[in-house]
């Protein structure tokens, strides 16, 4: 891979204090990355992360809460970095946000307070 990556961010209390399962993080993480690429499906980084699929590179990392995912949100927003924040319905709650495949450099910069999501 090229130095391309895409970043997922899952909010950490959806286990720890609210009780969600594993494998609804993890599905919530999946719908975000699928709508992700059918989002940005055209774009070239885009098309460059599918074109070696053994090789993808992801990033899982951890938001506090939602207050702290929605923070991202806007700061990715108004800073012009496409992604996906995921809000799971019907619940209306936001679980996840994943960027679109970017250079490594371009969106590390926005990401680098978080830590790797633990169990």
């Amino acid at each position: 891979m090229s130095g391309i990556v895409q970043y997922v961010v899952v909010r950490g209390d959806l286990m720890r204090t609210m009780g969600w399962p594993l494998g609804a993080v993890v599905a919530q993480a999946c719908h975000a990355c699928t709508a992700v690429v059918h989002l940005f499906y055209n774009d070239a980084h885009t098309q460059a992360y599918l074109a070696d699929l053994d090789n993808m590179h992801k990033v899982v990392l951890e938001a506090a809460d939602e207050a702290d995912l929605r923070k991202l949100c806007a700061k990715l927003t108004e800073d012009d970095i496409q992604h996906k924040l995921w809000i799971e319905q019907p619940e209306n709650v936001a679980t996840c946000l994943v960027t679109k495949p970017y250079p490594k450099d371009k969106v590390q910069p926005y990401l680098k307070k978080y830590k790797l999501l633990k169990m």
